[in-house]
């Protein structure tokens, strides 16, 4: 059995009344693509920003490549990270942005430019991003989470704002990526995106993994035949009151 390149045990995390999650547990499989589900407010954002070092869980363990994260920093480098809106200085140009990460990585790293031919973002590099439109900059995002060619690939919303041609690009890029090897958990609303690139679905309700598997799994044990109504109906079991 192939060990995950990232294993979630137990993690759960409070802020205040809120538990955000409740002892979650995933396995994030290698040379795949993990979709990462469920409502707003469901816990995915508290999952992704406690395996990025930005949220410190009240329990529970993290593991890339079996050894625990805690306390290291330089997982860190092999995770490209892509936010639903990110956030820049605003008066640096995307060409001055790059030298900036790489001078941050450090000599002797390797780029992967091929978003900025495929984007035609050729044209815009030297533009402050705060004269850039909401899609252009989301291209760029999509640069910078490409860019030191990492291990693991953190997606969120990635093709929110992005015209149909320059989502299809990036999905390309998804796929090509995953064919090479590299690993991607990607949270999305849009199920039709999903279905198309996932190969893992983790649903998070109420805090909770409901479901962990395969989308061809998930399908089954719904007996549905797209994800969209897959989702749907593990999300109308996961609310049902349990019976006494």
């Amino acid at each position: 059995m192939i060990e995950p390149l990232v294993r979630v045990t137990g993690l759960s995390k409070s802020f205040g009344a809120l538990q955000a999650l409740r002892a979650v547990s995933i396995a994030v499989r290698p040379g795949r693509v993990t979709a990462l589900v469920g409502p707003n407010s469901a816990g995915k954002t508290t999952l992704i920003k406690s395996l990025l070092g930005l949220t410190r869980p009240d329990a529970g363990r993290i593991a890339i490549r079996g050894t625990d994260i805690d306390g290291d920093q330089q997982y860190r480098s092999r995770i490209g990270y892509m936010p639903q809106i990110a956030r820049y200085p605003e008066n640096l140009t995307a060409s001055e942005l790059i030298c900036m990460l790489k001078d941050l990585r450090g000599p002797g790293a390797p780029l992967d430019l091929e978003l900025v031919d495929a984007f035609a973002l050729d044209t815009v590099l030297d533009q402050p991003l705060r004269l850039l439109s909401g899609g252009t900059r989301q291209k760029v995002n999509a640069v910078m989470a490409f860019l030191f060619s990492p291990e693991l690939l953190v997606l969120d919303e990635p093709t929110a704002g992005l015209d149909p041609v320059s989502s299809g690009v990036l999905k390309d890029k998804i796929l090509a990526e995953r064919g090479g090897g590299r690993t991607f958990l990607l949270s999305s609303h849009i199920m039709n995106e999903l279905e198309e690139l996932a190969d893992d679905v983790a649903l998070l309700l109420e805090g909770r993994i409901v479901f962990g598997g395969t989308l061809d799994e998930l399908k089954r044990i719904t007996n549905q035949g797209t994800l969209e109504r897959a989702i749907a109906t593990m999300m109308r079991r996961g609310l049902l009151p349990v019976a006494a």
